[in-house]
């Protein structure tokens, strides 16, 4: 009896063994297989990317203006090839929407010009939907780091008053910033990259104050390029921009706040107003004309 339930478990746990293998083969292979198709696709993607680029070179000659590549590093595109993208995407577009809007539109019973004017306004707006992705993400990003910077200063400022140095503090508030604004701490995981590649502070944060195109990132330039000539404490310099950046959100918030009554305005003048007018006069009115008529 103890011989068969020995042989009974030996041979249970060689199928529990010989089973989960199996299962983790299986799930190995699901997982490259999984892998391979993702990588396919990226690879298609990256391809379909690279061609664009090569159009967008192509149609400028290589050449992109500084602006075009001030814009785009604002919006948080950093690549050295996405100019071209960028270009080579609008006349995408804009062949898309030539070739789309001429099989809507040109069936239609309408005249010639009209119709060759629809074409035409079509194809721009497709052509302008980059130009406005890239005005909403600069809007967005900059409007996140004006937000969440009076923090990070905060925090840098208390890590260097306790004693900590100015490149461990930064590298901590990297940290810390990550959950909170995602875009400030990989602008300044960017600035720590180039310090450790060998540029000082102050020119890897003008870098900074491009990619960003916030005031406050050139103001916090200026404090930190001043504590370095001078050799003035960092943290009452970090201490005294704090308080301003408080200020400063303040003002902008009591300003916001009094521009309201006068955005509040035009609604109500078009919205609000007719329809009171309507309900005081309406009654009145209706009682005049029906008086008028049975005259």
């Amino acid at each position: 009896m103890l011989v068969f339930v020995a042989a009974v478990t030996i041979g249970g746990a060689v199928m529990i063994v010989r089973a989960s293998h199996r299962f983790r083969l299986a799930r190995r292979l699901a997982e490259s297989e999984e892998t391979g198709r993702l990588e396919t696709t990226e690879g298609h993607s990256g391809r379909a990317v690279d061609a664009l680029g090569r159009i967008g070179k192509a149609m400028t000659s290589g050449k992109t203006s500084i602006s075009l590549q001030q814009q785009l590093a604002e919006a948080g595109f950093h690549n050295p090839s996405t100019p071209g993208v960028y270009i080579g995407g609008k006349f995408l577009l804009l062949l898309i929407g030539l070739i789309l809007f001429s099989a809507l539109i040109f069936p239609l019973p309408l005249p010639l010009p009209t119709r060759v004017f629809l074409v035409l306004l079509g194809s721009c707006l497709l052509f302008f939907i980059p130009n406005f992705i890239v005005s909403r993400r600069r809007a967005e990003r900059k409007q996140e780091v004006r937000e969440a910077l009076p923090d990070a200063i905060d925090l840098l400022e208390v890590c260097v008053s306790a004693g900590m140095g100015l490149d461990m503090a930064w590298s901590l508030v990297i940290e810390q910033m990550r959950p909170v604004s995602p875009t400030l701490a990989d602008e300044m995981a960017l600035v720590d990259l180039e310090i450790h590649l060998g540029a000082s502070r102050v020119a890897a944060m003008r870098n900074m104050s491009r990619r960003t195109g916030a005031d406050e990132i050139r103001s916090l330039v200026g404090v930190l390029a001043q504590t370095d000539r001078f050799g003035t404490s960092i943290a009452d310099a970090l201490r005294v921009f704090a308080s301003t950046m408080r200020e400063r959100r303040s003002t902008d918030a009591q300003e916001l706040a009094e521009k309201t009554s006068v955005k509040l305005l035009f609604p109500m003048l078009l919205f609000i107003f007719p329809a009171m007018l309507l309900i005081a006069v309406g009654p009145a009115a209706i009682r005049l004309m029906a008086m008028i008529a049975s005259r």
